[in-house]
């Protein structure tokens, strides 16, 4: 029977990084300086690209991803879309602000299998307010097929006190 084991760090980590920007924290975690989100070491999910208002993040489909119809379960593809959209937004707030996801909006037109290989995904701001920010992303397969695509609004949280 096949088996997975996972393993992830303390997300207690980023208790040290609030004095980064979204950005900062983003490229850290990308470089190695701070550790990967334990999401992220669960599903695969990896950054590959990080830049002001724009993000590229990487997952390879894999049967630990199946539902019972043999295809990978969208609410997997929906946490990589979520996961590019928040990031996209993280990238342009300033140190000790947050967010969080008020809606998720997402379009499958593909079903996503092992043979999709690598999944590719990309999230974009598309409007940076205050208080309330939106993205859009997509995702595509190792063929650069879409497979699903969405969008997505954050609440703007300010620095705790």
């Amino acid at each position: 029977m096949p088996s997975r084991t996972v393993n992830w760090s303390d997300p207690a980590a980023y208790a040290s990084a609030r004095h980064l920007s979204g950005i900062e924290l983003l490229r850290a975690i990308l470089s190695g300086a701070l550790p990967r989100p334990p999401v992220a070491e669960l599903l695969g999910i990896r950054a590959v690209e990080i830049e002001a208002g724009r993000v590229v993040f990487e997952m390879e489909a894999a049967e630990f991803h199946y539902n019972p119809l043999n295809i990978v379960h969208g609410g997997v593809t929906s946490t990589l879309l979520d996961t590019v959209m928040g990031c996209a937004i993280q990238s342009l707030l300033a140190p000790g602000v947050s967010y969080t996801t008020t809606d998720l909006q997402v379009r499958f037109v593909r079903a996503v299998t092992v043979s999709s290989g690598l999944l590719r995904a990309e999230g974009k701001v598309v409007h940076a307010g205050n208080r309330v920010m939106t993205a859009e992303g997509r995702v595509e397969d190792q063929t650069g097929k879409l497979v699903a695509h969405g969008g997505c609004g954050c609440l703007v949280l300010p620095p705790a006190r």
